[in-house]
C-alpha cells in the first residue's frame, strides 16, 4: 500500500480517469455498432459525423492508438458507400 499523500491521491483519480475512459470507449464501441447496423444509407450518415467525433476524442486523449482511430474511420466511411 502506498505511504504518500500525493502517491495516494493518484491512486484515487487514476481510477476515476479509468472509469472515465472505459465509459467513453464502451460508449463510443456501441455507437459504432448502431452505425454498421443501420439499415438505410441515410441513417448512416446521420450518425457518422457523431461517431467520428467521438472516435477523435478517443484518439486526442489516447485512450485509442491515432492509427486505430483513422483506420476505424475508413471502415465506417467504406460501408456507408457500400450500402
Amino acid at each position: 500500500m502506498a505511504n504518500h499523500k500525493s502517491s495516494l491521491k493518484r491512486i484515487r483519480s487514476n481510477e476515476a480517469k479509468r472509469l472515465r475512459n472505459k465509459y467513453q470507449h464502451k460508449t463510443t464501441r456501441n455507437a459504432i455498432k448502431r452505425l454498421r447496423d443501420a439499415e438505410s444509407k441515410e441513417d448512416a450518415q446521420a450518425l457518422y459525423s457523431n461517431v467520428v467525433s467521438m472516435i477523435d476524442k478517443l484518439a486526442k486523449k489516447n485512450i485509442i492508438h491515432a492509427n486505430k482511430a483513422a483506420n476505424l474511420k475508413s471502415g465506417l466511411s467504406k460501408h456507408i458507400a457500400a450500402l
